[in-house]
């Protein structure tokens, strides 16, 4: 997953941003101003935004205003140092998803994170199934018909993004642009292979489509990626 984190301190954004790097594994832009946030946020490639409410340029209130006005529906989460009842009432009614005073716990804001990127992906709870596919997004873990299955961090972000859409077709440019920052490499083959190699480990070592395997990813040429499901009897 792609976070947004509109902070103008240095030393707190760096520190979210690392967190939520090196903890979920999440990819991490940073603005330093509601202005560049905002036109960051036009991009419309993230699952999450944090956004400080005292910002210089543009404050976090109308940088939020202009995010909601745009019909953008990504989850924000509002960093803020005002604890006056009033003004958490008026960030919500503005549309924010929830928000955290500072100074606050970065473990708590991992897990508010973690909560609103599974609620604006229509699912509040953290364990995933699709076929016979679990997916626990606390732990990270993953099995199938209830054996374990061990992935590289980047097979498992794969994996997360496509079970939050079986059936639909993901294009190599959707998984890098939620996957990776604005460095990654535009040419870069890193997708193809880490899906072959997800391919594989959720195949039992064949890549070949079987029927009685409830998930599969396909790769469909020129277009992208699907998880496919079977349903039961063999449909």
């Amino acid at each position: 997953m792609r976070v947004l984190v509109i902070e103008d301190e240095p030393r707190l954004a760096e520190n979210i941003a690392s967190a939520l790097r090196e903890g979920p594994g999440h990819a991490v832009d940073c603005a330093e101003d509601g202005e560049t946030g905002l036109a960051f946020a036009q991009n419309r490639c993230y699952d999450l935004i944090i956004l400080d409410l005292m910002l210089p340029k543009l404050d976090g209130l109308g940088t939020l205003k202009r995010i909601r006005a745009a019909k953008d529906p990504t989850p924000v989460l509002i960093l803020t140092a005002r604890r006056e009842v009033n003004s958490t009432i008026h960030l919500l009614n503005a549309g924010a998803d929830d928000y955290l005073s500072k100074p606050f716990d970065l473990g708590e804001l991992l897990a508010r994170a973690k909560a609103l990127i599974r609620r604006g992906k229509g699912a509040a709870h953290p364990t995933l199934h699709v076929g016979d596919i679990e997916v626990n997004t606390l732990e990270q873990s993953v099995s199938r018909a209830g054996q374990p299955i061990a992935l590289s961090l980047t097979e498992y972000r794969i994996l997360e993004y496509l079970i939050h859409r079986p059936r639909i077709v993901v294009s190599k440019q959707e998984l890098l642009e939620h996957l990776y920052d604005f460095n990654w490499d535009h040419n870069s083959n890193v997708i193809e292979v880490h899906v072959s190699n997800l391919r594989k480990k959720m195949s039992g070592g064949d890549e070949a489509i079987q029927p009685g395997k409830h998930p599969i990813i396909e790769t469909l040429r020129g277009r992208g990626y699907r998880l496919f499901v079977y349903k039961t009897g063999g449909e």
